[in-house]
């Protein structure tokens, strides 16, 4: 089964080098285990543009969908044999990013 991991950051801070360097061995762990899917960081929220075409005309508006504090700062997709797999590897990308993960299955 699939997860999105969804990191959860609260401030514009980028990731420290040594962040990254422990989020690399992750990601590398995860490919040699067989869990890695995808993942990506994310622009920070000032960088979005929302796209609202569900009326008769586009409204494009910058910046994020919603205000908060907290934003998606990036992402995994992995894949785990259940619940239990996924939200063991979820506390240990947590550790190494540094941030909250939330974690949902797909459908």
């Amino acid at each position: 089964m699939q997860y999105l991991f969804s990191v959860i950051h609260d401030s514009e801070a980028p990731a420290t080098d040594e962040e990254m360097a422990a989020i690399d061995v992750f990601n590398d762990r995860l490919q040699a285990d067989g869990h890695w899917v995808f993942a990506g960081g994310l622009g920070f929220p000032y960088s979005a543009t929302v796209i609202d075409n569900r009326g008769g005309d586009a409204l494009v508006t910058d910046g994020p969908f919603v205000e908060s504090k907290e934003y998606l700062a990036g992402f995994w997709i992995i894949e785990a044999a259940d619940l239990d797999v996924a939200l063991r590897l979820a506390t240990e990308a947590s550790r190494h990013c540094n941030r909250k993960v939330e974690v949902r299955p797909f459908l």
